[in-house]
């Protein structure tokens, strides 16, 4: 019986830790926080649903607001904090810390496991992952490795590209792949001004309720070198093509701005990715890729103005749906055309 405690978020949220064993930072936990929708005689577009969300780097699982959109369609909704962030995160552990993304496949397979969605489970309800940023990344390598186990998979600003771009990823990589091996947790130069962050405060989304900006620090974690080349290996397999086997939504701010200085546009852009790269990127991750470009909106766009964040919700809502009824095309109908 799972040990399901109260939430910092408050009800109808709760939590449950789950254990993955130890590594040289010693014993190793995933957070699941989950919010079940009341009952009701209404039957509801998203009833046979389950969501499962991954945040990305230097962050948590803290929107409440956006746990009530899939709650109020009919959804059970569930957040993950992986290893050594937010909820997760130890004292003496680098936050953070892995040398491989597919390292996550322990703390998504543990969750997956409690919802009931394991490898050999037999659930009638279907699967939709929400990635974001890092989280995104991780969730789209996931799926691509585990195809058949989501049902649809919706991308918030999901890191598919190095910001340098491609032609920059390539000639970086083997230079941060040398020092990965041999100073694995050596620093790398703080990029993060806190400008993001600052742009979050200037459209309202922040503070709320349950925030702790210790597990999400104005200018992020510190980047170790290993982290950094599991994630430009995750790059790198996405630039080669996956699939993911299932109809995919990614959700995109319409502009980027260079976070060199502050400025007012950062209040309406995305300051941490280039999206012109990861929208083409996005193009490489299967056959079903619906791509949609929010106006106004920040990095995640969940967390923009208000109108930026409701033509968010919008297009999930507009695309979820159809999008789960929809059949994937496979190897075989490719080869009939």
């Amino acid at each position: 019986m799972s040990d399901w405690q109260p939430d910092i978020l408050g009800a109808p949220f709760e939590q449950v830790t789950l254990s993955l064993g130890d590594d040289d930072e010693g014993p190793v936990v995933a957070t699941l926080v989950r919010a079940v929708p009341r009952h009701t005689w209404r039957r509801r577009s998203l009833a046979d649903v389950d969501v499962l969300s991954v945040h990305g780097w230097s962050d948590y699982f803290f929107q409440p607001q956006l746990a009530q959109f899939f709650l109020a369609r009919g959804a059970r909704f569930h957040a993950l904090d992986l290893r050594k962030y937010g909820r997760s995160l130890r004292p003496g552990q680098t936050p953070g810390d892995v040398a491989s993304l597919d390292v996550y496949d322990a703390d998504i397979e543990a969750a997956l496991q409690e919802m009931g969605h394991g490898p050999d489970a037999a659930s009638t309800r279907r699967l939709v992952l929400l990635g974001h940023s890092t989280g995104g990344l991780v969730f789209a390598l996931w799926a691509a490795r585990h195809p058949g186990r989501a049902a649809a998979l919706v991308l918030n600003s999901p890191w598919l590209e190095l910001q340098l771009g491609a032609i920059g990823r390539n000639a970086l990589a083997p230079l941060v792949n040398a020092r990965a091996r041999v100073d694995p947790r050596g620093l790398n130069p703080v990029v993060d001004l806190g400008f993001y962050t600052r742009a979050q405060r200037e459209v309202g989304a922040l503070p709320v309720p349950g925030y702790r900006a210790d597990w999400r620090p104005e200018r992020g974690f510190r980047v170790h070198a290993a982290w950094l080349a599991a994630v430009l290996e995750g790059h790198r397999r996405i630039g080669a093509g996956v699939e993911v086997g299932c109809p995919v939504l990614v959700l995109l701010s319409a502009r980027s701005t260079p976070p060199l200085s502050w400025s007012e546009q950062m209040t309406g852009t995305d300051s941490v990715l280039v999206v012109d790269d990861i929208a083409k990127a996005a193009t490489r991750l299967g056959r079903l890729v619906t791509i949609a470009r929010i106006e106004g909106a920040l990095h995640d766009v969940f967390l923009s103005r208000p109108p930026s964040r409701a033509l968010a919700l919008a297009a999930v809502d507009g695309w979820l749906a159809p999008a789960l009824r929809a059949p994937v095309p496979t190897d075989t109908d490719a080869r009939a055309q």
